[in-house]
């Protein structure tokens, strides 16, 4: 996902965007048939995966992404400077000037990890024949996550999407079972589990969640690719997209 959003044409016009947060507000803790395990099952860091998405978002020209997530240290630190200033002079012994205004946000993404499914779909199949034999077991889990873009001129909530990624886990056994000797027993046992790591999970639907909203809002008249003759087969591929899959939801609001 992250080719395809990377690979976005540049607008016309670059956007200031911020992210305050990107909260788990799933509350699940990891899935353990043993005993009960109370660590997050999803990542936390959701606000640092969606400010890289809007970074690498067209290769870096659709937003100049401002720190809010990091607000309070960077107010300190500029709080700091200025009084530094305020205190000493530059080299030609004059007050130094004061620090500029910070830039201001015209898009706020909020929302967050809505969603979190274990164990959607399991299942098996296994076969013996003459004490050889082998199984596959497999489990499907399901995380959800939610993205809106706010116009902070209004208040407004311009685009509204939600999107889903899907976790496979599968472990494989082999095994033999042969009588060596009268009452002698040889049997050996052998497999491996791998599972889809659920941070990679959550990067993939944040990262399509990213590419639905730029995409929905252009066809929503709120911003535009600079050679917008390349909007139609983007729209024609993401329109299908959306028809095929279940997995993405869109809610528009009126264009202006």
């Amino acid at each position: 996902m992250l080719d395809q959003l990377e690979s976005l044409p540049a607008p016309k016009q670059k956007l200031f965007g911020a992210v305050y947060q990107f909260a788990d507000q799933t509350g699940q803790h990891k899935p353990n048939p043993n005993y009960a395990d109370y660590s997050s099952a999803v990542t936390q860091g959701g606000a640092a995966i969606l400010v890289n998405a809007l970074i690498k978002a067209g290769k870096g020209t659709w937003f100049t992404v401002l720190e809010r997530n990091g607000l309070q240290p960077l107010l300190q630190e500029r709080e700091l400077i200025r009084s530094n200033r305020l205190k000493y002079l530059g080299q030609s012994g004059k007050q130094m000037s004061p620090l500029p205004a910070l830039l201001n946000a015209g898009i706020l993404f909020q929302g967050g990890i809505i969603g979190y499914d274990s164990d959607v779909l399991t299942g098996g199949l296994g076969a013996n024949y003459l004490g050889i034999g082998g199984d596959v077991q497999y489990r499907r889990d399901l995380v959800a996550v939610y993205l809106r873009a706010v116009g902070v001129n209004t208040g407004e909530v311009l685009e509204s999407i939600t999107t889903s990624k899907t976790i496979y886990s599968v472990g494989i056994d082999a095994n033999v079972f042969k009588f060596v000797e009268f009452q002698k027993l040889f049997q050996f046992e052998a497999g491996f589990t791998t599972n889809e790591p659920v941070e990679l999970a959550v990067k993939k639907a944040i990262e399509k969640a990213v590419y639905a909203v730029i995409v929905q809002g252009a066809i929503d008249g709120y911003w535009h690719f600079a050679d917008e003759s390349k909007e139609k087969p983007i729209f024609e591929d993401y329109l299908q997209q959306q028809g095929e899959e279940e997995s993405v939801v869109s809610v528009k609001s009126p264009a202006p």
